[in-house]
C-alpha cells in the first residue's frame, strides 16, 4: 500500500514481549499454550503493514517464535451462506453484504482457535474476495494451509486481525440510547456519521450477533488497536486501497461503490469503537470475576493520524 511506512511495530514489540512473558510466567512448570493476539483496525489503517512487521520480527533471531495470521476476512460465510442470510433480512441494508457481526462462520473460527489451543494440525481458512463478481466465497478447504502437522514447529504465536476484532456488544437500554443520541444529531443537521440513518432494529440484528463473538474475544491473551484521529479517515483509505487495485487490475470499485461499501461498516464503528477505546477486556461493571491485574496492561492503542503515523501510544 502506497504511503504506509511501518511506525507502528518500534510500539507493539516491547509491548507483546512483555505480555509473552507475563503468559510464559503464568504457566510456568506445564508446556505453554499458544499465545494469541487480536490486532484490531479501521480498513485501510495499516494492519497488514503492520502483521508482516510484526511475523518478520517474531520469527527472526532472537525470538525464533513460530507464527501463523489468521484474518476475520477468511472466517466469512461461503457465499451461499451470505445469500441466504441478506435473503432472510431483505430489509436490513447492514447484512445484504460481507462485513458486518453475523457474516462470519463463528463454529469455523471456534474450531480453528481450540485446534491451534491444542497444537493440533490445523487447517487455515482462506477467502478469495474476488469471487462472485467481488461478492466473494470461501476457498475450498483442500486448498487451506495445514500448520502443525508432524516434523513442523508448533506455532506459539496466533495473530487474528481484522477490523472488528475486540468488539464488544452493548446492553439493549445503551444500544437505543446511542442510536437516538446519532437520530437527533441527523435531524439537528449536525451529523456525518450513518448509525443515525439506519433502523434501530437494523442495528439491534448486528449487535446481538456481536454478542456471539465474545467466544473468540474471550480467547485472546493480548489486543493492538490501530485507532484513527477521525474515523472519517475510512473513507479517503478506502478509497487509496481501491485506486491502488484499479490502477493494478485494471478493475475495482468507482468512488461511489466504495463510499457505499464504506457505509454499510460505518455504523459500527461509531458504536463499538467507544468500548474498545476503554478495553475489550474490561469486566462488566457486574462482573467481579476478574481481578485488575487480569485485564490492566493486555490492550495496546495506536492513534493514528491521516497519513497513518502514530501520535499517542496507550497502554490499557
Amino acid at each position: 500500500m502506497p504511503g504506509i511506512v511501518d511506525d507502528k511495530s518500534q510500539h507493539c514489540i516491547p509491548f507483546l514481549l512483555d505480555r509473552l512473558r507475563v503468559h510464559t510466567e503464568r504457566h510456568r512448570g506445564n508446556p505453554t499454550p499458544p499465545f494469541f493476539i487480536g490486532l484490531n483496525g479501521v480498513q485501510g489503517a495499516g494492519k497488514t503493514v503492520l502483521v508482516s512487521a510484526l511475523n518478520d520480527t517474531l520469527r527472526s533471531e532472537p525470538y525464533s517464535l513460530s507464527v501463523v495470521t489468521l484474518s476475520l476476512d477468511d472466517i466469512y460465510l461461503t457465499h451461499a451462506d451470505q445469500v441466504k442470510l441478506a435473503q432472510a433480512h431483505p430489509a436490513n441494508p447492514l447484512l445484504q453484504h460481507r462485513g458486518q457481526p453475523s457474516t462470519h462462520d463463528l463454529d469455523l473460527g471456534e474450531e480453528v482457535f481450540t485446534s491451534l489451543a491444542a497444537e493440533r494440525p490445523t487447517a487455515i481458512p482462506q477467502y478469495d474476495k474476488s469471487a462472485f463478481e467481488g461478492q466473494g466465497d470461501r476457498v475450498p478447504r483442500e486448498q487451506w494451509k495445514v500448520i502443525n502437522e508432524e516434523g513442523q514447529e508448533k506455532v506459539k504465536v496466533v495473530i487474528f486481525e481484522g477490523w472488528c476484532v475486540g468488539f464488544r456488544a452493548w446492553d439493549d437500554h445503551s444500544l437505543r440510547a446511542k442510536w437516538e443520541a446519532a437520530v437527533h444529531q441527523k435531524e439537528s443537521g449536525e451529523y456525518n456519521g450513518r448509525l443515525g440513518h439506519v433502523q434501530f432494529e437494523d442495528v439491534k440484528a448486528v449487535n446481538d450477533a456481536l454478542k456471539r463473538y465474545d467466544v473468540l474475544t474471550d480467547k485472546l491473551d493480548a489486543l493492538i488497536h490501530i485507532d484513527a484521529e477521525n474515523p472519517r479517515f475510512v473513507y479517503e483509505w478506502r478509497q487509496e486501497q481501491e485506486r491502488t487495485l484499479r490502477a493494478a487490475k485494471g478493475t475495482g470499485m468507482t468512488e461511489e461503490q466504495v463510499n457505499h461499501f464504506v457505509d454499510g461498516y460505518y455504523p459500527s464503528y461509531e458504536l463499538f469503537t467507544e468500548t474498545l477505546r476503554e478495553g475489550a477486556f474490561k469486566p462488566a461493571p457486574n462482573n467481579s470475576s476478574e481481578s485488575a491485574s487480569d485485564w490492566q496492561g493486555r490492550q495496546l492503542r495506536l492513534v493514528v493520524n491521516r497519513d497513518r503515523r502514530v501520535q499517542k501510544v496507550i497502554t490499557i
